[in-house]
């Protein structure tokens, strides 16, 4: 069972395993959401980034702009556009972006996609516990106003969704904790989203990965020590 000095390196170690796990489930499904997208005639776009969100909750431009800090603003339009175009989604009179039955089917078909990707890729046995522990962690996680978190969580989970689609969207979701941990990390050094992204290696970049992992470490404190190795083992057999 593998032994960490403390919640910094493992909040380090544990956040590409949470990312590769997350990316094995979405290689898998691949192929099957591109013929879902060409049969429906949809764009899997913003449906598929924020399907954990969209079932639950409407989102503001500001809301969209917090989860897609890293990218560029005029895409994130056009994706949003495209969605409106489509009819996946609407826009009510105070500008917020609401999903429509067309868009929600496409979802439900989404998540059917995920839940057979996540069993054919993922090996069954430790799901639901492995499900449970990363409920709890994003529980504990906090959500701070404005950041990317309090946009995102708590996920939509549909009735009868099995461990695996649980286990896939909850590491998603978890994702955004570490990714608002780490823009408030550069923010704090006093750099813009477009200066970290170019940022060299250097004493800097050491620093603010140092901070991002100190914060991103916090809801993993709802463990104990054997429960979040168990968390680092479980998960490292999925990627």
């Amino acid at each position: 069972m593998p032994k960490f000095r403390d919640m910094l390196e493992y909040a380090a170690e544990i956040a590409p395993v949470i990312g590769a796990a997350h990316v094995n489930v979405h290689a898998a499904a691949a192929r099957a959401v591109a013929e879902l997208s060409e049969a429906s005639d949809v764009h899997p776009g913003l449906l598929s980034d924020l399907r954990f969100v969209l079932p639950l909750r409407p989102l503001s431009r500001r809301d969209l702009a917090a989860v897609l800090r890293y990218g560029d603003p005029a895409e994130h339009a056009a994706a949003a556009g495209e969605h409106l175009r489509e009819g996946t989604l609407t826009e009510d009179a105070g500008g917020l972006l609401l999903l429509t039955a067309k868009g929600a089917e496409f979802v439900r078909r989404l998540y059917e996609l995920h839940e057979t990707a996540a069993g054919q890729v993922w090996p069954g046995d430790d799901l639901p516990g492995l499900a449970a522990l990363v409920g709890r962690v994003l529980d504990a996680a906090e959500r701070l106003p404005g950041g990317a978190l309090d946009v995102v969580a708590p996920p939509y989970e549909p009735d009868g969704a099995g461990p695996g689609l649980l286990l896939f969207n909850r590491l998603a979701v978890l994702r955004y904790h570490r990714a608002d941990a780490h823009a408030a990390a550069w923010t704090a050094a006093g750099l813009s989203a477009s200066e970290i992204v170019g940022l060299a290696d250097g004493p800097l970049r050491s620093r603010i990965e140092a901070e991002t992992n100190r914060l991103a470490g916090q809801p993993y404190g709802v463990l104990n020590a054997d429960e979040r190795a168990a968390l680092y083992e479980g998960l490292l057999r999925l990627v």
